[in-house]
């Protein structure tokens, strides 16, 4: 077994309180293979993956950090869901009542939903095979989830990739495909690095605790000096300033997301549509949903002044850790009313907030979490106020983006058609955005809560609207 680095065990903890589980939709064509032989595939190309063969195990008195033990697939990791004939509409309702669920990471932190025969899905000439992938955030971010589904769907059986090389997913474009990180396992599926010295976990747990404390107030002070650093730095203008809050909208109420809740909807475009010249297609999707939201706002009868989105940027993996990214405050400039203008602003945005987030300085800052003895982490997390809106916001929204590299996907022979993602909603988030890449198409994914959101056909007009104007103001 081996040691769950802290941030992954944060995300294991938080969804004790809230689905935070991952979701990634793939669209096949329909096959002839029967269920019964598409289990049997998913089990035996599962059985080869050295991420799809571990579960959580938690440690007596969490006097450390959960481990990570081998598993083996079972067949409740593979829901094949009553579909036959049903329209596309249906299933992505269906779909939205599957967000509301999450995995027992400690029995296994991934499962397969199946639907098959589906009518009226895009990019599909006859019936298709809709594959969604559920995945415990412990397990894995965005980024590497994507390379998992590359593992369970691709030509090749494992993704392997050269750890020192870094992530970017600031833009979808050709070559940049999703990367992820596959450690080396035993005969027996262990991961290779921990020795347990003969003692049970939480005795290892206690014998650490000492040193765990003197590390944190080492790296504590450290954290200080760099946050004055910073502020000095900030302040001469070496290094971007940090983000201003937003306020909450009528898309950040109050209240938690009700299990029954979550609605999706899919608009999947050509790629080339959105890759204009000097333009990602992250900074177009950007630029559209800054058009369609304050639009939807306006029509439910608020004005805001501005609105942001919290960004999720991967960044290169650190240690052990599966879950590598930062979050950046991303402000849309919805009053520009020039579209170029506007594009151009967000683009500085992105680039100004990936600088500050990258900064050595906020990386000194970041690494006290690593060495907080586990029963203080674990405190943290079960006493953090997740019911309420605080008055200023990293974003009014999410808008996670990530190119899940070519289309070269398969479930049993059947291709791929599209691939999507729903960014997981909690008390301040109530719509979240997914722009994901894979061949010749993009998907803009809406994961909405209908209390904040009662009428997602409509948002979703107003997004494709937004798009053609900005595609046709930006070329």
């Amino acid at each position: 077994m081996t040691r769950m680095a802290p941030r992954d065990a944060t995300m294991f903890w938080l969804s004790r309180r809230s689905a935070n589980d991952v979701f990634l939709l793939y669209a096949f064509a329909e096959t002839a293979t029967a269920t019964g032989e598409l289990r049997a595939f998913v089990a035996a190309r599962s059985a080869r993956i050295p991420d799809l063969r571990i579960r959580v195990q938690e440690i007596p008195g969490d006097l450390d950090y959960p481990r990570w033990a081998p598993a083996e697939f079972t067949s409740q990791q593979f829901v094949t869901h009553p579909s036959d004939g049903l329209a596309w509409h249906t299933v992505l309702d269906r779909i939205g009542e599957l967000l509301g669920t999450g995995l027992t990471a400690t029995e296994h932190p991934w499962r397969l939903h199946v639907f098959r025969g589906v009518r009226d899905v895009p990019r599909s000439f006859g019936p298709a095979l809709v594959a969604v992938l559920q995945v415990s955030h412990a397990l894995a971010d965005g980024t590497r989830a994507a390379g998992l589904a590359r593992s369970l769907f691709g030509s090749s059986e494992v993704i392997h990739s050269d750890s020192q090389q870094p992530v970017d997913n600031r833009g979808i474009g050709p070559g940049s495909p999703a990367k992820t990180l596959v450690q080396a396992v035993d005969s027996c599926g262990q991961i290779w690095g921990w020795t347990s010295r003969g003692l049970p976990a939480s005795v290892l747990g206690a014998l650490r605790f000492p040193r765990q404390v003197f590390e944190t107030v080492r790296r504590g002070r450290a954290a200080y000096r760099a946050q004055r650093e910073l502020a000095d730095r900030t302040a001469a203008g070496e290094v971007p300033a940090a983000a201003t809050g937003f306020a909450p909208c009528l898309l950040n109420p109050a209240a938690p997301v009700a299990a029954d809740a979550h609605r999706v909807r899919l608009l999947v475009t050509d790629s080339d549509t959105l890759r204009l010249p000097g333009y990602t297609v992250t900074l177009v999707a950007l630029t559209a949903i800054s058009v369609a939201l304050p639009a939807y706002l306006a029509e439910r009868g608020e004005v805001p002044a501005r609105l942001g989105t919290a960004l999720p940027m991967a960044v290169p993996a650190e240690g052990p850790a599966r879950n590598n990214y930062r979050g950046l405050s991303i402000d849309l400039h919805i009053d520009e009313p020039d579209l170029r203008a506007r594009a151009a602003l967000i683009a500085n945005e992105l680039a100004t907030r990936r600088e500050r987030a990258l900064n050595p300085l906020l990386v000194v800052q970041n690494r006290v979490g690593e060495t907080v003895p586990s029963i203080f982490a674990v405190r943290d997390v079960a006493n953090a106020d997740l019911d309420s809106v605080p008055p200023e916001l990293d974003g009014n929204t999410v808008v996670s983006s990530v190119n899940r590299g070519a289309a070269d996907l398969a479930f049993a022979g059947a291709p791929v058609l599209f691939t999507g993602g729903f960014p997981a909603l909690g008390a301040v988030m109530h719509l979240t955005h997914g722009v994901h890449g894979i061949g010749e198409t993009v998907t803009l994914s809406v994961h909405s809560d209908t209390a904040a959101v009662p009428d997602p056909d409509r948002y979703l007009a107003l997004l494709t609207e937004s798009l053609t104007t900005v595609v046709a103001a930006l070329r």
